[in-house]
């Protein structure tokens, strides 16, 4: 028997592959960054080396695959072909939402990918407000199970908002993320799922002990979008460009987070080497997307994700090459010019 969970999942994978999902009338103003062109750079683009660490683990190039799914059969085989073109590339990978797993675990199955993916960094994934539901323990025996690296802690308040049967109690989450922060056997980062964490949200979670904060802001996939389509009804196209642009996210959450060891994760609407460098150059530390490998997973498998993060891996090189930036602390000296609505936004 399917579970009410499993078949959410199972729609919210067809709706991404065969709907308009996206945003319409937000993008993530990555457009408003330039870059400064050096057409003399005097550096080689073979010294180019985008290589570095998050939270203990090594990357080839700073890219995490963003949490997709997970607790439906059709996610088995979705991240198994993902993980194992991360394992390849060297880069790390974010599994969709634990809950179901937790509830039903039969399901561990669909998100366990270690036999491919033996060393790459791989974070597990619970909704802020199922830490009312479930123990530490609980949490800990499930992130063991999948041999885990940290835990993406996903705040949705959009998303939940527009669902019928979304849960739309956040009263007192900060706290239970402080809680559980400690709590938790492995290091804990706080996520949004596609609509944007603001200063104020960032400010809050600053003085937690959660390790970094993936900003997932709004330019990429609507998740009231998603919902709307499959409810076929409420408010979900109401709020389908609602939320923050990720480029607005990324510098509201980096000020924010100004002067501690927290890392950011710039994702949302990222679709090429070049903006994800301008992220870097906005301060991000990791940049990562989660649609673009979806499609291309369920057209070419695992070849098809593999090409995809070489040509991007490929792209973050070309840019940084034309900045004259051999790495990524070089980048993150660089500085950026911000025009239009993104100049506009961070004055106000």
């Amino acid at each position: 028997m399917v579970s009410v969970i499993e078949k959410r999942k199972k729609e919210h994978l067809e709706l991404c592959v065969k709907k308009d999902v996206l945003f319409h009338n937000k993008t993530t103003l990555f457009e408003d960054v330039e870059l400064s062109y050096k057409a003399l750079p005097e550096i080689s683009m073979s010294e180019v080396d985008l290589s570095t660490s998050f939270l203990g683990k090594k990357f080839s190039f700073p890219f995490l695959a963003s949490a997709i799914t997970g607790g439906a059969q059709v996610s088995k085989k979705v991240n198994l072909e993902i993980a194992s073109a991360c394992q390849e590339l060297g880069v790390g990978m974010g599994l969709g939402s634990m809950r179901a797993m937790i509830q039903q675990p039969s399901l561990k199955e669909t998100y366990y990918v270690r036999g491919v993916a033996p060393d790459i960094f791989l974070a597990g994934n619970l909704g802020a407000a199922q830490l009312k539901q479930f123990t530490p323990e609980k949490i800990n025996e499930a992130l063991d199970s999948i041999e885990a690296d940290a835990l993406a802690i996903h705040v949705n308040a959009a998303q939940e908002a527009v669902q019928p049967e979304g849960d739309v109690d956040f009263t007192g989450l900060i706290t239970k993320i402080a809680e559980y922060s400690e709590k938790i056997s492995v290091p804990v980062y706080v996520k949004e799922v596609g609509h944007g964490i603001s200063f104020e949200v960032a400010s809050a979670l600053r003085g937690t002990s959660i390790k970094a904060i993936d900003v997932q802001g709004a330019g990429g996939t609507s998740w009231t979008a998603v919902d709307a389509l499959r409810h076929k009804e409420g408010f979900g196209l109401i709020f389908r460009d609602f939320g923050l642009p990720t480029a607005v996210s990324l510098i509201e959450t980096k000020t924010a987070l100004s002067g501690t060891d927290k890392k950011v994760i710039a994702s949302g609407g990222i679709r090429n080497g070049l903006e994800a460098v301008k992220a870097l150059v906005l301060g991000a530390d990791l940049c990562g997307n989660a649609l673009p490998l979806l499609k291309v997973q369920q057209k070419k498998g695992t070849k098809g994700v593999r090409e995809y993060l070489l040509n991007f891996k490929k792209e973050m090189q070309i840019t940084s090459f034309l900045i004259g930036c051999k790495d990524i602390n070089e980048i993150h000296s660089e500085k950026a010019l911000l025009l239009g609505k993104l100049r506009d936004w961070v004055k106000e």
